[in-house]
């Protein structure tokens, strides 16, 4: 079990959590705040008809306009009702989970007003995997990501659809099964579930922990690489790395130069001065592309650690505020970076897969021992290079856009929901390109006699009982998508 209860959540532990299977329940110290908060709410709702945002009033450009205390309730499940309009795709399951988490955990800081059974009823969602359909369009990134969370929001009160044992069901079916009942929503609460950055900070976290995992990867696929194309050790040694001072760059050329330790390939006398700039340049690339993720990883854990609905509520300060925390251009500018990151990950994987393919250091031409009779892996460099055009178009910036809405009242917008989704996108097609170049790369390692460093050749090792060596052309769909199945599921770096 894991307890919640306002200690700082690293992103390792966000991980952690996600993936041990434990029931995440309230501790204490959350639920006296979470209660304290709900509490003054009451009462400064009870004290008169001072207008206080998306408590006595409408929302948006609505915001002057005094709700009764009769219409509160009402009020809290028209908006939850009436922006859940979402389009597009569904929201992977994955990332539903995380919204869900994200949810309790952004409420249960004390500062958004909700009932401590709200936030229950989140993480019962949770533990039991009863997860909402959301849909990917609808968000501005602005006023928190209200479309989708209104969707997730919308089985609390009975409404809208989920998944639950592989099925999709109607929400108001499914709740009593688990013997629950739609909640009826306080003052304050649908505004408190909608306002948030919790869409936008799901796909950010999931994308830092892939991109770490890419990068490590990446790092011993293209090791492989290296010694497959007979490469040059000298690049990754310590004195020209540490002369530069570039933290990635330095750890990356590390983690390189331990790949090519006690390896006969890289130890033998080359005949090439130099290599090209994607052998050459990994520490450099790679480097700066760790760089890049590690200052990401920050904003996001910040982020994940944040209140980010509006208005917030202070019983301390006997204070509520009406500001913008909801807006979310940090992760914009973060996911559109961190696109760049990985795009340039595997951008200069398929320059790799390029060079094994090119017949040239000992190698046949396109991995195959008869070319002509047989096109080997030609064209599995060209759809490397197909995805790596469409992570170009998808690493035009989505923070640089910005579109007015509520009557002018939300006049600007980080579009961070379109970052989030283009950069799921560049994760799933970096691990694409990584399964092809150790497609490749394993490939031409085979028509060497000389054997890698021990931890790469533990590696071919592992993806040889996956993926055999090809002797004559094939279907060769199976044998990618196998591959990429081995780097997303099954590899897993030591470094």
């Amino acid at each position: 079990m894991y307890i919640i209860d306002n200690e700082w959540i690293s992103l390792d532990r966000l991980e952690w959590i996600l993936h041990n299977g434990d029931p995440v329940v309230l501790g204490e110290n959350a639920r006296n705040r979470i209660q304290k908060c709900r509490d003054f709410l009451n009462t400064r709702v009870q004290e008169g008809d001072t207008l206080i945002y998306g408590i006595n009033t409408g929302f948006g450009a609505l915001c002057n306009t005094l709700i009764s205390p009769s219409g509160l309730a009402l009020l809290q499940r028209n908006v939850v009702l009436s922006h859940a309009c979402g389009v597009g795709e569904e929201v992977p399951a994955e990332i539903v989970k995380r919204m869900l988490l994200l949810k309790a955990l952004g409420l249960s800081h004390g500062n958004s007003g909700v009932q401590v059974e709200t936030i229950e009823r989140l993480l019962y969602f949770y533990n039991n995997d009863i997860l909402p359909v959301v849909y990917q369009q609808g968000s501005l990134g602005a006023s928190g990501d209200l479309v989708p969370l209104a969707h997730l929001s919308l089985p609390i009160i009975g409404e809208g659809e989920v998944h639950v044992n592989g099925e999709r069901r109607n929400a108001i079916d499914v709740l009593p099964e688990h013997g629950l009942k739609p909640l009826v929503l306080q003052s304050k609460e649908g505004l408190a579930l909608l306002n948030g950055t919790q869409f936008m900070s799901a796909y950010a976290s999931y994308a830092v922990a892939n991109s770490r995992k890419l990068w490590k990867q990446f790092n011993a696929i293209s090791a492989l690489s290296l010694e497959a194309y007979d490469g040059i050790r000298s690049p990754f040694q310590s004195n020209v790395n540490t002369i530069r001072n570039q933290k990635g760059q330095i750890e990356t050329a590390e983690i390189m130069w331990n790949y090519l330790e006690n390896s006969e390939m890289s130890g033998r006398e080359k005949a090439y001065v130099q290599d090209p700039y994607s052998f050459r340049c990994i520490p450099q690339v790679h480097g700066a592309s760790k760089d890049t993720i590690d200052h990401c990883a920050l904003i996001v854990e910040r982020e994940i650690n944040a209140v980010t609905d509006n208005p917030t509520i202070f019983p301390e300060d006997d204070d509520v505020v009406s500001a913008g925390n909801f807006h979310g251009q940090p992760l914009a500018f973060v996911m559109d970076f961190l696109a760049i990151a990985l795009a340039e990950l595997a951008s200069i994987s398929e320059r790799r897969i390029y060079k094994l393919i090119s017949g040239t250091r000992g190698l046949p031409d396109f991995l195959i021992a008869q070319p002509g009779l047989n096109s080997g892996f030609m064209v599995s460099q060209y759809t490397a290079a197909s995805i790596v055009s469409q992570n170009k178009q998808l690493c035009t910036p989505a923070s640089v856009d910005t579109i007015d809405s509520s009557n002018g009242q939300e006049d600007h917008v980080s579009m961070g929901a379109n970052a989030a989704t283009k950069l799921y996108r560049v994760v799933e097609n970096a691990y694409s390109i990584q399964g092809i170049e150790l497609l490749n790369a394993s490939q031409a390692m085979d028509f060497r006699t000389e054997k890698c460093g021990p931890k790469i050749e533990a590696l071919r090792k592992s993806y040889r009982k996956r993926v055999p060596f090809i002797t004559d052309d094939t279907y060769l769909h199976p044998l990618i998508a196998e591959s990429i199945s081995f780097v997303k599921y099954e590899l897993s770096i030591d470094e």
